[in-house]
Parts: C-alpha cells; structure tokens; sequence
C-alpha cells in the first residue's frame, strides 16, 4: 500500500482520475483542504505529497495566508525525500518551494493545445509512454522558471515549462491528464472570466467539444502512476 496525501486549494479542483486510480489500487489517501482547513499531517504519515490545481497564484501569500506554510510544507517533503506530483498551481508551487521564481506567462493558455516531449522523455522509464505531440489540458496564466537541476520533459508554444522532474522524485506537471468531465466543467464554471478570444484561450463549445481527449489523458496518468507504485514498491521493501 502506498499512503498518499493530497493538498487541495478548491473544491473543484480535485484529484480527478488519481482518486479514482488510488481508490482501485487500495492505496491509502487522505487530504488537506486548504479552503476549509490548513491542517497538514506529520510528513512521516505518508510516501506521496500530490499537490492540486487552483485560481489562484503562488504569490498570493497575503490573499491566502496558508501559501506560504503549504510551501514549506512541500520543501519539507522534499528534504524528507518524498514524492512529490505537483499539477498546474501545484507545479508552480512545488517549482517555487524548489528555489525557482513563478510569475504570470506571456500567455494565458486555457483548452486542449498540443505539448511536445524530447528525447529526455523517451529515454525515462516513468515517462516513455508519452508521445512526441499530444494535445492536452490546460488553465493557467503563471509559468515557472525551470528549478536548478531539474530536467525538462515537455513544453508547448505558449509555455516552455509543462513537465520536469527533480531527483527523481519531485514531478512538476503544468497541464491536467488528472482531468474529467467534471472537473472540467467545475473549472469552466468558476473561471468562465477568463474564457475571453486570445490566441491560446479556448472558448467553452470548444473545451467540452474534445471530450474524447480525456480518456487518452486519463490513460497516459494512470501508465504514469503504475510505474511511480512500481518504483515506490520496490524501494520501500
């Protein structure tokens, strides 16, 4: 059994497709809901830290005071060798408690636009099952810069940052392969400000209209995840 704990800012940002994939495996999840409660456990209490989507940014330590305990809880976790996912918001931050700056990117880039993966993604046998293009979610302003001694695994044209990974541990991913119907709906529900005509902002028609994407994504998260079980297994034995 590998124990999980998720860090969740929203309530519509939840973990999608992970909870379903933990909930199958038996694994063991609990969470922190930092829009009710800023509770966080001993690190000693699990083996993952996945750290979830959210509006808002992870400089907005004054608008929402818990920022910057969740992020020396995310170093913590770090030092203290966990693995650590960190998704959209949660890649920032996870960036962030790394030493990198995080600010708002050139673009906004909210739908289903293409990211393209190198020859650092192939060869990684965490990775390997990623294409060299595929189209996938997005619904993020802010980038990161890339942390010192990370490896960059993907990016797409509105954004060079998409997917690192740090010590082989600590994974950054920008975009959602976590991501449902639901969820998208939720996220379209709340942020339906944003949704206005730029280059890489899809409107609402377009986002539901590619459905068909979200089992792809969902298949290429739970490859991903079978394979960090596999990798936690067998160390912790």
């Amino acid at each position: 059994m590998v124990r999980i704990h998720v860090l969740q800012h929203v309530p519509f940002e939840t973990p999608g497709i992970i909870q379903t994939w933990i909930r199958n495996k038996n694994h063991k999840l609990t969470t922190t809901k930092f829009f009710v409660d800023d509770s966080l456990p001993e690190l000693s209490s699990f083996d993952w830290l996945i750290v979830m989507g959210g509006p808002m940014s992870s400089y907005d330590e004054e608008k929402y005071l818990w920022l910057k305990k969740e992020k020396e809880y995310i170093k913590a976790a770090i030092k203290n060798d966990k693995v650590v996912i960190g998704i959209c918001l949660g890649a920032q931050l996870t960036a962030n408690a790394l030493g990198a700056d995080v600010y708002p990117n050139k673009y906004k880039e909210i739908g289903w636009f293409p990211i393209r993966t190198g020859a650092q993604s192939s060869g990684h046998s965490l990775f390997s099952s990623l294409p060299k293009e595929l189209n996938v979610f997005h619904w993020h302003g802010d980038t990161f810069d890339l942390p010192g001694g990370a490896t960059l695994l993907a990016e797409s044209e509105a954004c060079k940052n998409q997917l690192f990974i740090w010590n082989e541990k600590v994974f950054g991913i920008q975009f959602h392969l976590e991501i449902t119907e639901e969820l998208i709906k939720g996220l379209i529900e709340n942020g339906k400000a944003e949704l206005q005509e730029n280059t890489y902002v899809q409107y609402e028609e377009e986002i539901l209209g590619n459905a068909e994407l979200i089992q792809k994504s969902n298949s290429l998260m739970e490859s991903f995840l079978n394979k960090l079980e596999k990798k936690t297994i067998s160390q912790n034995q």
